[in-house]
Order: C-alpha cells, then sequence, then structure tokens
C-alpha cells in the first residue's frame, strides 16, 4: 500500500478510502485481521475489504517464465505458450489459489514460480501483486477526505512549529491561522479534532496577523501566530 502510494505521489497524510484485497485461504483473513488495525494505521485508510472472486474486479494477465520454463517443458515451449495466453481470469483465480494448474491437452502442470502474474491498474484505483498477493488501493481522493488530509498537514506544520519555539508537550496553545480559500474549510470541518492534536484551545481564522510566522501547505503560504496559554 505504501509503494503504490508512492507510485501516485500521494502523501501518506492524505487518508484514502479503502484497499481491496483478496481471500486467498481459509485462514488468510484471520491472520490479516489481527494486524488490521496497525494496517489502517501505518498506511491511513480507512476500510480493508476482502473480497473472494477477483475475476470480475481485477483484471491480471499471465506471462510465462520462459527460464524456469524451459528444463521443465523443453522442445514444448512453445505450445505451452499458447495454453498459457489461452488461461481465463476464471481459471487465474484458481491457479492462484491453489498454486498450480494442469495445461490442457498436454502432460505439463505448471506452478506459481512457471509464470509472471500482472494485475492491470483499473479507472480510480492502483493495483499491485507480489506473488499470488494482490492489492488494491482506491485512490478517489474525495472533498471530505481531502479536508482530512489538509487538517493533517495543518497539525504536522503546527507540531514543527512548536519545536522550533521550545514550547513544552504539555503547553496548551491559541493558533491563529490566516484565511484563504485551501486550509481554512478544512479547519473549520475538523477543528475539534485539530485542537485536540496540537492541545489548543482555540483556532482564529484572520485576514492579518502581527508577528506572524510562515507555513507552507501545498505551495500556499499562510500567516500563522501560535501563543502559549
Amino acid at each position: 500500500v505504501l509503494s503504490l502510494r508512492k507510485k501516485m505521489g500521494i502523501n501518506v497524510r492524505q487518508p484514502l478510502a479503502k484497499v481491496l484485497i483478496p481471500v486467498l485461504d481459509d485462514n488468510f483473513q484471520v491472520k490479516v485481521d489481527l494486524v488490521k488495525d496497525l494496517i489502517l494505521s501505518e498506511t491511513n485508510i480507512k476500510a480493508i475489504d476482502f473480497i473472494t472472486d477477483t475475476a470480475g474486479l481485477i483484471k491480471k494477465k499471465i506471462k510465462p517464465n520462459f527460464k524456469a520454463l524451459g528444463a521443465k517443458v523443453g522442445k514444448d515451449m512453445k505450445l505451452v505458450t499458447e495454453a498459457i495466453g489461452k488461461i481465463t481470469q476464471e481459471e487465474l483465480a484458481q491457479f492462484e489459489k491453489e498454486g498450480s494448474f494442469a495445461i490442457r491437452d498436454t502432460p505439463y502442470a505448471i506452478l506459481l514460480n512457471d509464470v509472471e502474474i500482472i494485475a492491470e491498474d483499473i479507472p480510480g484505483w492502483q493495483v499491485t501483486n507480489m506473488g499470488s498477493l494482490t492489492v488494491a488501493l482506491d485512490i478517489t481522493i474525495t472533498p471530505e477526505l481531502k479536508q482530512e488530509g489538509l487538517s493533517r498537514e495543518l497539525i504536522n506544520r503546527i507540531q514543527n512549529l512548536r519545536k522550533e519555539l521550545n514550547f513544552e508537550v504539555t503547553d496548551r496553545i491559541t493558533v491563529t491561522l490566516q484565511q484563504d480559500n485551501l486550509v481554512a474549510p478544512a479547519v473549520l470541518k475538523n477543528k475539534a479534532y485539530i485542537c485536540a492534536e496540537i492541545l489548543a484551545d482555540d483556532i482564529i481564522l484572520a485576514e492579518n496577523i502581527n508577528n506572524a510566522n510562515q507555513i507552507v501547505i501545498e505551495d500556499v503560504e499562510l500567516q500563522i501566530l501560535i501563543t502559549k496559554k
């Protein structure tokens, strides 16, 4: 999930709605559920959705691993390659689940390391796979998610500023922030959450601020003043 975020240039402080994970076997979901909260926290994702049938949702391509297959099929490489190219999405899903697949009209059965399976991206999603595990990340950023992401960015800037000003961790503060069209709506929507995170009694939006510091959020420069209570 983090590699998909990096690929798309989506900061980890920007929340995303969900990730889809196919269920590989009966124990797989149980194991993931044991660390689900940790995964959601570390990746800043709202939910994990488990799916049992990926054939209609996640499209995959399968290609022969010629180096691995060569010793196994020898002169029948062309025949086996053509058969691999005809494997359906449903058969591929079953192959990934069972770990082996009998090639039609041949004496050969292939294993997962005999092929390369590549997940294709679908609109609004980024898909990756490692071995038989496939992950699809919803990269659609709704206005609500965007505002939450901006709130987290503001929290980060204020926490850094607290350190620069040598405030104690327990010091309560009041924040005066420059009114703007980007961050101000996020502050108004998530004010209680932001205040709780930065130990602020209030966040005041103002047009002009004297003796202010400067912060930058998404290339927008903002004046900000934080004072101890």
